[in-house]
């Protein structure tokens, strides 16, 4: 679609949502002062003529004109205020919908108002203070709206980089004694070209490095886009080590499919910067392969393949080939990105395969988990999308993520470094 008429499309559409909203606005401005309303209305028609001016901006600049962190911001700004007034306006609809109501009504019913004005008889009905209704609801709307703004702002400056450690036990029939208590620290969608904030992310490295893992997994999507995005943040991905290594896998990011490469010789380079970012990290990369893990003569199988998603998602990765040569080992854990994967070929064609690592979906980086309440609308896309699951005597365990795409930060769904404990029994 030309950009000239998306954007008059996409202000048209702003305009109105603005619109709608600035009726709220007026309801509830409509006891104040002359001056205060005026100073008000201009506010808020400014902010719209700012956002439709930037969106302009943004759509007729190159690409490269603005880089990654200040364009995601850029669209944060834009975007997380018409959201709230998007929510304010199923508020606003309520009221709407109740005069429209009593419109028809007033089509069928018209009382006689002279016989009210003659009936001596009629009671005084008595003033009283409660708050019209329209303008309750109008009220209602503004501070329903408020919240997503506020919640989405505060997601920003704190929830982006607000690391939590997560704790999980995983029993295990056929595990070797000496692997009884092993402690297995998992990261996952690092997407290192979304950081903005370079010490907090060291911080969320030492928590991990504080736990002292034995052996430590990475799930995939180092990057957004592109391997260069990483180069900030060697210095500090390279101090996670752990006495049995740090293994890593791909994700769907890390293909540059997202890219629009000037040939494929580019795009396949990319591919190569990125495997060698991996070894500067000093991780260990299975594409497609395994690693046998040894402890006091015993032996587990290690698997690490290529994004594999069901669906759209690509599927790079091959199974049975990273499998080939660990099918006697009792016990195989696998690095796979996408959880999607574990029903769609993990369980139906590799019962032997204990638990798989996972990330991909990051919770959507928005959602409530409170106790045992638990949602996100990630739920509605993907099955298994957040924490620990279990069929049969397999486990499939999906980590939050470490970093965030799109919008930067998180609200509810929290970034996790994910600490395992694998239990004999």
């Amino acid at each position: 679609m030309n950009r000239i008429v998306l954007f008059f499309i996409v202000s048209g559409l702003l305009l109105l949502i603005d619109w709608y909203i600035f009726q709220a606005i007026k309801t509830v401005t409509r006891s104040a002062s002359e001056t205060t309303q005026r100073a008000v209305h201009y506010m808020y028609w400014g902010f719209t003529a700012v956002s439709i001016i930037t969106y302009l901006t943004m759509q007729l600049l190159p690409p490269d004109a603005v880089g990654r962190i200040t364009r995601s911001f850029i669209w944060s700004a834009i975007l997380i205020p018409y959201f709230s007034k998007v929510f304010a306006i199923l508020f606003i609809f309520v009221d709407d919908l109740g005069r429209f109501v009593r419109w028809v009504a007033s089509l069928f019913y018209r009382p006689d108002i002279r016989a009210a004005v003659n009936d001596t008889t009629q009671a005084t009905i008595p003033a009283t203070n409660l708050i019209p209704r329209s303008e309750f609801l109008m009220k209602t709307a503004l501070v329903a709206g408020a919240v997503p703004l506020v919640a989405f702002t505060y997601g920003i400056i704190s929830g982006a980089h607000d690391y939590r450690i997560r704790r999980i036990k995983v029993p295990l029939k056929n595990l070797p004694s000496s692997f009884d208590g092993l402690k297995i620290a998992q990261l996952s969608d690092i997407h290192s070209g979304s950081f903005f904030n370079k010490v907090a992310v060291k911080g969320g490295v030492e928590m991990l490095l504080r736990e002292k893992p034995d052996v430590v997994f990475f799930t995939g999507d180092l990057v957004n886009n592109t391997a260069d995005e990483v180069e900030q943040y060697i210095d500090i991905f390279s101090k996670v080590k752990a006495p049995m290594g740090v293994y890593s896998t791909l994700g769907n990011h890390d293909y540059g499919d997202y890219v629009n490469w000037p040939n494929q010789q580019a795009k396949r380079q990319n591919l190569q910067n990125l495997m060698a970012a991996h070894k500067l990290l000093g991780w260990d990369l299975l594409m497609d392969e395994n690693r046998i893990l040894e402890q006091s003569g015993d032996k587990i199988a290690l698997l690490g393949i290529q994004n594999w998603g069901s669906g759209r998602w690509p599927k790079y990765g091959d199974l049975a080939k990273a499998r080939k040569g660990a099918e006697d080992y009792p016990v195989k854990l696998l690095l796979s990105h996408d959880p999607s994967h574990w029903d769609a070929q993990v369980r139906p064609q590799f019962p032997d395969i204990d638990v798989q690592f996972a990330g991909h979906t990051h919770g959507m980086q928005f959602g409530v988990e409170v106790g045992n309440v638990r949602w996100s609308p990630s739920q509605y896309v993907y099955k298994q999308w957040a924490g620990l699951y279990q069929e049969g005597q397999q486990y499939l365990y999906v980590n939050r993520g470490y970093g965030y795409l799109g919008y930067p930060g998180r609200v509810g769904i929290l970034p996790e470094v994910t600490i395992f404990e694998l239990k004999k029994v």
